[in-house]
Formats: structure tokens, sequence, C-alpha cells
């Protein structure tokens, strides 16, 4: 009988180990994907703030790099 609960322990014991060890893994693949997705919204909030810049130019008619065939026909 204690011989039988040994085993079990032992059993319990690996199993435990194998999900925490799984679980680690997780984590961390998670958490390489969140660091990812911040250095990807670093760069979509600064394009985001570039185009918002440009709106405002091409608004305020004080763009300095833009074309002709860039502006807003007279009649939009």
């Amino acid at each position: 009988m204690l011989y039988e609960a040994n085993i079990y322990m032992e059993n319990l014991i690996k199993k435990l180990e194998e999900q925490i060890s799984f679980l680690q893994q997780e984590l961390s693949q998670m958490s390489e994907e969140l660091y990812s997705q911040q250095k990807e919204i670093i760069i979509l909030k600064k394009e985001i703030s570039n185009f918002k810049r440009r709106i405002d130019e091409l608004d305020s008619g004080t763009e300095t790099s833009i074309s002709k065939e860039d502006k807003k026909p007279p009649h939009y």
C-alpha cells in the first residue's frame, strides 16, 4: 500500500513538473509576442503621428515638399 502511494506521488510530481515546464514555455512565447506587439504599436503610433502632421500641413497650406499633383483639386 505504501509502495503504491509512493509510485502515485512520483507520477503526480512528474506530471506537475511537465505542466510547469509547458506553462513556462507558453509564458516565454507570450512574453516574446507581447514585446513584438509593443514594438509594432510604437511604430504604428509614429506613422499615425506623421500622417496627422501631413494632414495638418495639407489643411493649413504650409506644405513644403508637396508637388502640385498631391494637392486636392479645387472642386474637392
